[in-house]
């Protein structure tokens, strides 16, 4: 496991999006597992600068991204659909029609997550996976449980996950309860993971998820048994480090 200690989020930024440009300068197909939220938006601003001043080329990039909200089109402002166009496809070279989002409105969840496990099969499985991490330890939607899920399933939200969401939306209780999520399998077949942290309040968790036991009531601690895992984090994040 490589760990990498940035003194801000500028410097953070820099150096997760120079991670991800090295992935795709070296392979320019590769299978790129996203995530959203507020810790990879200053990454992906990194990466649409370089791309627009010509040093990454994502023309033959394939992605899958972790999760989405059940209950939301990627037309809304809220879906993590929206998020990604928004935040990176609209602003790089990168072919749409290969971005790959799970579907939250699908009327059959289980059947649409296995099509997401076999459409990640069927793309040459993840290159590079880029994870945050959770208050209590998830990664995607992989909230604390007995056991690890494997493939891409439906969740049921923790409290503490739709309080740490609820920013986003207007009020607590439009955050939408379930999402499909990539499993704990998925992530691990990644042949490289990328894992990114902000700020002090991540500090204790890190700790614990990469330096404690392997246990499912911390899902990230999963990533310890990964071969090739470089965490990016700030000073706060990185404050037992």
């Amino acid at each position: 496991m490589r760990i990498i200690k940035a003194t801000n989020e500028v410097q953070l930024s820099k150096k997760a999006a120079a991670v991800i440009a090295a992935q795709v300068i070296g392979k320019p197909d590769s299978v790129l597992g996203l995530a959203t939220g507020s810790t990879p938006i200053e990454t992906y601003k990194r990466l649409v600068e370089w791309n627009k001043n010509g040093d990454v080329d994502f023309s033959r990039v394939t992605s899958v991204n972790l999760d989405e909200y059940c209950g939301l089109s990627g037309e809304h402002p809220q879906s993590y659909r929206y998020f990604m166009q928004e935040n990176l496809f609209n602003h790089i070279n990168i072919d749409v029609s290969r971005t790959f989002v799970p579907n939250g409105l699908a009327t059959d969840p289980e059947k649409e997550c296995k099509a997401y496990d076999a459409l990640i099969q069927d793309v040459g499985g993840i290159d590079l996976q880029l994870l945050g991490i959770g208050g209590d330890g998830h990664i995607g939607f992989n909230e604390p449980a007995e056991t690890f899920e494997m493939g891409t399933h439906k969740v049921a939200l923790l409290e503490e996950t739709i309080d740490a969401n609820a920013r986003f939306f207007s009020h607590r209780a439009e955050v939408p309860t379930f999402a499909l999520t990539m499993g704990i399998r998925d992530i691990m077949q990644a042949k490289k993971i990328l894992l990114v942290a902000i700020g002090e309040g991540k500090a204790e968790i890190l700790h614990k998820a990469l330096k404690g036991p392997v246990t499912p009531l911390i899902p990230a601690s999963i990533l310890q048994m990964h071969p090739d895992v470089t965490v990016v984090g700030d000073a706060g994040a990185m404050k037992f480090f």
